[in-house]
């Protein structure tokens, strides 16, 4: 039996991960009052004592890698925060779908209920806490097909890239830029500039109008962008870059809050297994204040203190909602500046070179994951299912940081 209890160990290891292996087992020897008295406090939701320390034994039972202490903590805080937000939704599981979780999870293991339950009873956990655990995976599994589901299907457009049957793979260019940025006032002004940017004639007058005027990163590089895969690019922007001759400027091009101008220095063809990209997920977040020195001294401070885009959610806790976008959608569908600026960055990297509200506000923004080409041996319905999946997961992911950082935590 203890042998089957570590194949069954090993199989929700695996299956479930060791951030989200979760039971609850049957109560050690302790005093009622220290066992049940809150030891964390979510919103409304009570963690105790007791709670806390059998889930830091589960961990130690199973082998479960990392800190049983410090994932104890965080894994159970992450329950009540799904659960809180499943019943806010109204969402319920029959008990017959728990019974087959059940037996799903017994023949992973290579049992029988009767027998995945008994292993678990002989280290001290009940068939109800098994059910209890059970139900609320489910739930958290409803809940986000729910509410996720139908941004997570994916195009035929996507489905066709993903088997690498979509256009504009292979070629990488090398360009400069300029960014100019635009705001009702001066309209005029820009476009007589940009004019005048689009008459040059050689690599070293516009490196030179780069550091002078734009307002992208790239300025401090004469405007020289590293090489990028075409399809990187926002797809209205890909026949511009492909009409270019080595060392022509193109016409000005209208974005959001600027102006932009290419030159191009180059075009190749790609290594084979150039990534193609289904789906972006990146974030945006709001500043007041524009490029004023103050604004962009925040932002360079902000940048140091975030890794990933679900830092973002703390930064914003408080704020109104609409300061922090976070938005998983294919390259055609993301605002061309913004898309730009996103083909130069790789996940968790940063750009403030764009803004909104006629300049008066500053977009910090941050590249998060790309869905990636999933192989052209793949039939449309699994390359379907995989990305419909990897979406849910990283929607859940985000909709979960978002619950913990609107919620209130605390710690007896």
């Amino acid at each position: 039996m203890q042998q089957n209890l570590t194949t069954l160990s090993r199989s929700l290891t695996r299956m479930l991960g060791a951030a989200t292996l979760a039971l609850t087992l049957i109560a050690g020897p302790a005093s009622a009052q220290s066992l049940f008295s809150p030891a964390i406090r979510v919103n409304q939701g009570i963690i105790t004592h007791f709670e806390l320390e059998q889930r830091i034994r589960l961990m130690e039972v199973l082998r479960i890698p990392g800190d049983p202490q410090k994932d104890a903590r965080r894994t159970l805080i992450e329950e009540e925060l799904k659960m809180q937000a499943v019943e806010e939704a109204g969402i319920e599981v029959a008990p017959e779908d728990v019974q087959l979780g059940i037996d799903d999870f017994a023949a992973r293991a290579r049992l029988s209920s009767d027998e995945f339950l008994a292993a678990l009873a002989n280290e001290g956990v009940s068939a109800e806490t098994v059910r209890d655990f059970v139900s609320k995976q489910m739930a958290w599994r409803d809940y986000v097909s729910a509410r996720f589901l139908a941004r997570a299907r994916p195009t035929p457009d996507e489905i066709d890239r993903a088997l690498g049957l979509g256009g504009g793979g292979g070629l990488q260019v090398l360009l400069s830029e300029i960014i100019i940025p635009l705001t009702p006032q001066t309209v005029d002004q820009v476009d007589e500039v940009a004019q005048q940017i689009a008459a040059l004639t050689s690599y070293e007058d516009f490196s030179s109008a780069a550091a002078q005027v734009s307002a992208a990163e790239t300025r401090e590089n004469g405007g020289r962008m590293p090489w990028i895969p075409l399809a990187q690019l926002p797809p209205a922007l890909q026949p511009v870059i492909l009409e270019l001759e080595p060392g022509e400027i193109s016409s000005p091009i209208t974005l959001p809050n600027a102006v932009a101008l290419f030159q191009m220095r180059g075009l190749r063809e790609a290594a084979v297994g150039t990534p193609r990209y289904a789906a972006i997920d990146y974030a945006a977040y709001r500043m007041a204040g524009g490029r004023s020195p103050e604004t962009l001294k925040a932002a360079a401070e902000l940048r140091q203190r975030v890794d990933t885009c679900d830092d973002l959610y703390g930064v914003a806790k408080g704020q109104p909602v609409e300061v922090l976008d976070r938005i998983s959608a294919k390259p055609s569908e993301i605002p061309q500046d913004i898309a730009l600026e996103l083909a130069k960055l790789d996940p968790g990297e940063t750009s403030v070179a764009l803004t909104r509200n006629n300049g008066q506000t500053l977009l910090f923004l941050m590249m998060c994951t790309r869905t990636r080409d999933l192989g052209g041996d793949a039939s449309r319905e699994d390359v379907a299912n995989a990305l419909t999946q990897q979406r849910l997961q990283t929607l859940a992911d985000s909709h979960l940081e978002q619950l913990r950082a609107d919620a209130i935590i605390t710690e007896e």
